[in-house]
């Protein structure tokens, strides 16, 4: 049994400490926001917080997580009011989607730990997450819009 704090929730999963994090999320706890993109680490699609630190879930053995807490896109807001997500309504990022609980967990960890990002910050920060609709300058925008808040 492994004990994970996914959040603010505690979990006791039985599942190999080999298994990445992803699939202990979707398939163990049952939370399906983070999403398979490549299974590689490359797209972004499956990324959490772990300890506050965007990660990418899908190559992250859930024995390395500890007793770190972990926020997937269900755990930034209950009812989907985080400042990031009614930006990117307003600034109608999502197309089809797939990648943006992966692109909001990724913009998340850049405001906490960067309120006030330059357009060079936004782009490091969210160089690992892949958009296939290619919607980068609204995510740039979205971003901008809660750090002008």
């Amino acid at each position: 049994m492994i004990s994970l704090t996914v959040n603010g929730k505690q979990y006791d999963v039985d599942v190999s400490p080999d298994t990445p994090l992803l699939w202990v999320i979707r398939d163990a706890i049952g939370l399906t926001g983070t999403k398979f993109g490549c299974g590689l680490q490359q797209c972004g699609a499956c990324t959490v917080h772990v300890d506050g630190v965007a990660v990418r879930s899908c190559g992250l053995a859930v024995s390395n997580v500890g007793t770190k807490k972990i926020t997937t896109i269900e755990g930034l807001s209950p009812n989907s009011t985080h400042a990031l997500q009614t930006a990117w309504v307003a600034e109608q990022v999502p197309q089809c989607g797939y990648c943006q609980s992966g692109q909001l967990m990724s913009a998340a960890a850049l405001l906490a730990k960067k309120p006030k990002p330059t357009d060079a910050d936004i782009d490091a920060a969210m160089s690992g997450n892949i958009c296939r609709c290619g919607t980068y300058q609204r995510i740039r925008r979205a971003i901008h819009r809660v750090a002008g808040l």
